[in-house]
């Protein structure tokens, strides 16, 4: 292999640390020239002010100088133009940093009735997807109800980026983002009207710096107005897990919401009861305390598999309420795992050399 070949090679293992795409992909290398053992490159940076320049100059520099036929290594930097980036990252209808962002699957946790229980299972499902090294991202999409931070533990301010703010990232490696964190104060009311809510929601998702990422996990708000549907029909939703509890009242609430992603033609991947039953912890017998499961309705209208049941555990609650839902281990967790990748399953990436 030719030397130009070797470094063009090389740069290829070489990703921009913002949008976690490789700098050949990008079409960041310019001017590669070689004399005898020398190498000159010219890299184009995405934007005149790339917070990243001197981090990617210094890698290219020791990729570069790494190969054993150089010795000597000249790197310049310039950037793109406005013209040369929309060609390569095209245009974001959503936000300026949607261009940068790839994700393979967007989920929607929703229920239509609130205190179900959506944030806990968007929070665990995103743990354990995280744990078995999918790249997982967490939309808190309820606007004026947002607790995904809160079971995360995690606080604003958020940095931004050149052309997007920069999520959080948890201790387990599952990035969130949720209007809370954009708040000075977290207990302050988000008084909006249903336009300015909807807005907010495609803000959270086309003005944030995802990256790459398997699975986009939303957490909607109960309903199944302006928040729910802006959702719906203004991100490529690709399933939607239906979260109930086993009232009749429940089972009635969530119907609707089932009925109303039937109407948008968002598919039901499955279906979670929530608080299915109490396990006494001295007997080991399992109470109803909400009494007899109407969950059986839910799986009918939406044509869906039942995903899991998960039990009412007082630790579970405490665990939450000091901001350690990654601590949270349940033997249901992996039931869930497991029958949500039979259903949503993205291949995953084979490690680089």
């Amino acid at each position: 292999m030719e030397l130009k070949d070797q470094v063009l090679h090389a740069l290829s293992k070489v990703n921009d640390p913002e949008l976690h795409r490789s700098l050949t992909d990008l079409q960041m290398v310019r001017n590669v020239q070689v004399s005898n053992r020398s190498v000159e490159v010219t890299i184009a940076l995405t934007v005149p002010d790339c917070p990243f320049k001197d981090q990617i100059e210094a890698e290219v520099y020791s990729t570069i100088i790494d190969l054993p036929e150089v010795e000597e290594v000249a790197v310049h930097m310039t950037s793109m133009t406005d013209q040369e980036r929309k060609a390569i990252l095209g245009e974001s209808k959503e936000g300026s940093a949607g261009q940068y962002n790839h994700i393979q699957r967007v989920i929607a946790v929703m229920s239509g009735k609130g205190g179900v229980g959506k944030s806990l299972v968007t929070s665990i499902l995103a743990v354990a997807l995280a744990q078995s090294g999918y790249h997982v991202g967490v939309l808190d999409a309820d606007i004026t109800g947002p607790s995904i931070p809160k079971l995360f533990g995690l606080h604003g301010p958020l940095e931004a980026g050149p052309v997007g703010i920069f999520p959080l990232t948890s201790e387990s490696g599952v990035k969130v983002m949720s209007i809370n964190l954009l708040m000075q104060e977290e207990d302050k009311p988000v008084v909006w009207r249903g336009p300015l809510v909807g807005k907010a929601i495609t803000q959270l998702w086309g003005d944030v710096m995802w990256g790459d990422l398997d699975y986009l996990l939303v957490d909607l708000p109960p309903g199944t107005s302006d928040a729910s549907l802006t959702t719906l029909q203004s991100i490529p939703v690709s399933g939607i897990i239906m979260v109930t509890t086993p009232q009749s009242l429940a089972s009635l609430i969530v119907r609707k919401a089932v009925h109303m992603a039937q109407l948008v033609g968002t598919p039901i991947i499955g279906v979670v009861e929530n608080m299915s039953y109490f396990k006494c912890p001295d007997t080991g017998k399992q109470h109803q305390i909400f009494g007899p499961s109407h969950t059986s309705e839910v799986i009918a209208a939406a044509g869906a598999p039942l995903l899991v049941q998960i039990p009412i555990n007082p630790l579970v609650t405490s665990l939450c309420d000091a901001g350690k839902v990654e601590a949270v281990t349940l033997p249901e967790t992996e039931e869930l795992l497991r029958n949500f990748l039979k259903k949503a399953r993205v291949p995953m990436k084979a490690p680089e050399n």
